[in-house]
């Protein structure tokens, strides 16, 4: 059963998603890694919201970046937004994603930074499951 749905909002964001899976394979979580758009398959990614039991969402998007405010009007679990530059420095996206409405959050990590993305899903996760916290700990020389 996947922990962390990791949902990129089209093949152009692919280097960014990579990055994010790897930090959680490091960690040995599961996952599940989606390429679906709010605004080209708004359908197919609603129903996916509602069948995933990820406990975390990490959607990462350029431009106008409505795939994390999209995600996050449809569920309660924590979303992780990760902007990518792709015009205006990511300035765009990251600005979508931080200044969402009151009562939907979207935690937004800095431009094209997918690995603190899935670090947040992993600090996250840690409050609830042992083993990944020590890991963290570990990785974080925090561990004693």
């Amino acid at each position: 059963m996947p922990k962390v749905a990791v949902i990129i909002g089209s093949t152009s964001d692919k280097k960014a998603g990579d990055e994010a899976v790897e930090i959680l394979k490091e960690f040995g979580v599961e996952f599940d890694y989606k390429i679906l758009s709010a605004h080209r398959n708004p359908d197919e990614l609603d129903a996916f919201i509602k069948s995933t039991d990820a406990e975390v969402f990490i959607a990462i998007a350029g431009l106008s970046a409505a795939l994390p405010g999209f995600i996050a009007s449809k569920t309660i679990r924590p979303v992780i937004g990760v902007p990518i530059n792709v015009k205006l420095e990511g300035l765009d996206a990251f600005l979508s994603m931080a200044q969402m409405p009151s009562g939907i959050p979207v935690a937004t990590v800095g431009v094209d930074n997918a690995k603190n993305g899935a670090y947040l899903a992993l600090e996250i996760l840690a409050l609830k499951y042992p083993d990944i916290r020590d890991k963290l700990l570990e990785k974080r020389g925090l561990k004693k």
